[in-house]
């Protein structure tokens, strides 16, 4: 085995450790927010939002360690993405590792208040109290900071992907068509996110922009993994200096 992976270009190794890392990313994020918060979390009802989280302890748990394999994936992802991109530009790529390490930071925090709803909702108490409107208010609280928290941080993801689809935008390897979905999704991530952390009562055009960014922001997340996977550092020369 290590003879074989010797024999792996250590490029080609970049772009594949930032590739599966993308993928598990991609996995972990329809797990942990998608099926888990999307389905537990009720906005606007504290009652049920307890009551679900307590009768799905377990679930929200596992949630969590989702989280956390985000989170460990997003530090893999700015390594291996500034050593494979660090050929086009090493300042720019530097900058780049740096915003997601920064993003992947405040997750960490973000993720904390999710720590604290686990621990309350753990409480041998907490059917007995689950009536107790202090006790949603401040379950919900700490809710809405994990997203308020996680808000803040995308938009320094956006800064990440908008230098990450410059560089990709000036490899001779990278196809164009993912540099503009990485460009378009990084104004999307910045946009949005700009709105929900400072414009929040504008929810109308939020949900008008996350429609609007959602398939060029998949697309582009979604088709660099692939294309690292699959592609990424395989050619004799696949980058050029700017």
């Amino acid at each position: 085995m290590a003879t074989i992976a010797k024999k792996i270009p250590f490029h080609r190794k970049s772009a594949l450790i930032a590739g599966i890392s993308l993928i598990i990313m991609a996995f972990a994020a329809a797990f942990s927010n998608g099926l888990i918060l999307g389905n537990l979390v009720v906005q606007g009802d504290a009652g049920t939002t307890l009551n679900n989280i307590v009768s799905s302890i377990n679930l929200f748990n596992a949630g969590i360690f989702g989280w956390l394999i985000i989170l460990i994936s997003d530090i893999v992802v700015a390594w291996a993405l500034y050593t494979f991109m660090h050929p086009i530009n090493k300042n720019l790529s530097l900058l780049g590792a740096m915003l997601r390490l920064t993003y992947a930071a405040i997750l960490g925090i973000a993720i904390l208040n999710l720590v604290f709803v686990s621990l309350l909702s753990s409480s041998p108490d907490i059917l007995l109290l689950s009536n107790d409107t202090q006790l949603q208010s401040l379950m919900m609280l700490s809710l809405e900071a994990f997203y308020f928290i996680w808000s803040v941080g995308l938009v320094i993801f956006g800064g990440h992907l908008m230098i990450i689809s410059y560089l990709s935008f000036h490899s001779n390897h990278i196809p164009k068509i993912i540099s503009i979905l990485l460009f378009i999704a990084s104004v999307g991530y910045i946009v949005i996110h700009l709105f929900s952390t400072f414009l929040y009562h504008y929810d109308g055009i939020i949900d008008v922009l996350e429609i609007a960014f959602a398939a060029p922001m998949i697309a582009g997340e979604l088709g660099f993994g692939l294309w690292l996977l699959f592609r990424g550092g395989k050619g004799k020369n696949p980058v050029k200096r700017l």
